[in-house]
């Protein structure tokens, strides 16, 4: 049975801001090798929108970004949206019944499903459906923007924490 894990960069007031702040390279090696190792990730429309970046090369990337390109286009991904209606490469868009395809996929496969973008996780945690979250909080205080928790969280249980990189702090909480 495979595992639902909501896992995002994190600033120290809670905010999620791809453009605010970015992972040390130890980090961003750490991100790669999730991406790798994962079943699968089930995306919001606008995260996957964004995601979409790293679907074309760029000739001015590093290495690290050549990898963590090709694992992304590689990882198996499911686009949750009701207003989409076409969904790139290696992805499967979910426009209705997103309950019972998540419970379908957490039955029918193994290992981690990674859970992109905070409204869905909200509507996820909602559903009772997250096994996991995993907080990679950073020293930068954004003072606005998404909230990694976009609404109540249930009650939660800390059971790991860990030092990823220079900077960045990995919380790992599981429903009380």
């Amino acid at each position: 049975m495979a595992r639902l894990v909501f896992d995002m960069n994190v600033s120290l007031d809670g905010y999620v801001d791809h453009d605010r702040f970015a992972p040390d390279p130890e980090l961003f090696r750490h991100w790669i090798d999730v991406v790798r190792g994962a079943t699968g990730s089930v995306y919001g429309r606008r995260l996957y929108e964004i995601m979409r970046y790293w679907e074309e090369d760029d000739p001015d990337w590093s290495p690290d970004l050549r990898e963590f390109a090709q694992a992304w286009r590689a990882e198996r991904k499911w686009v949750v949206s009701r207003t989409l209606t076409s969904v790139g490469p290696g992805a499967t868009l979910v426009s209705d019944d997103m309950e019972g395809v998540i419970r379908q996929l957490k039955t029918e496969l193994e290992g981690e499903i990674h859970v992109g973008g905070p409204a869905l996780a909200q509507s996820l945690t909602e559903l009772g459906l997250i096994d996991e979250y995993r907080l990679y909080l950073h020293p930068v205080v954004l003072g606005q923007g998404a909230p990694f928790f976009a609404g109540p969280a249930p009650r939660l249980r800390l059971v790991a924490h860990d030092r990823i990189g220079e900077e960045a702090i990995r919380l790992t909480y599981v429903p009380a």
